[in-house]
């Protein structure tokens, strides 16, 4: 862990601070019934961590440093992502009695986020000549 990267991933995370509240503050006209802003920033942020993540990898067409992946994949994405809102707004529906509408903002929030990662991959993919991995690591299931 250098200074640098930790300079890029800050700088990243603020970018990506500034864009969830600019999207956010698009959608509140329509958010009444469900955070709609939430729903949007989580299903693109979901897009372009998958998309870019498969894009960029070393063995792929189109490789990044680790840098920029840093930048992109934790910086920006993480900056912008709003799982914490998502899990506030969602806790303030089923307080308020919104019960049907907290688990239409879950089963929203969630299918569609992990639609939305498999779509970025699978674009990213065939531009990149069908690359399998999204991470650079590739994950282990827990025994």
């Amino acid at each position: 862990m250098s200074f640098a990267n930790c300079l890029l991933v800050m700088v990243g995370g603020a970018l990506g601070t500034l864009a969830r509240y600019l999207v956010s503050t698009w959608a509140l006209p329509v958010s009444s019934q469900l955070p709609w802003g939430t729903i949007i920033i989580n299903i693109s942020g979901s897009l372009l961590i998958g998309f870019f993540g498969t894009l960029t990898l070393a063995s792929g067409r189109y490789p990044a440093p680790e840098s920029l992946r840093l930048f992109v994949m934790i910086g920006l994405c993480g900056g912008y992502t709003t799982f914490s809102s998502f899990s506030l707004q969602t806790l303030d529906l089923m307080r308020a009695g919104g019960f049907g509408r907290a688990a239409l903002n879950i089963g929203l929030s969630v299918v569609l986020c992990v639609g939305a990662v498999a779509l970025g991959h699978v674009i990213a993919a065939r531009i990149n000549g069908g690359a399998a991995q999204i991470a650079q690591v590739g994950t282990k299931e827990e025994a």
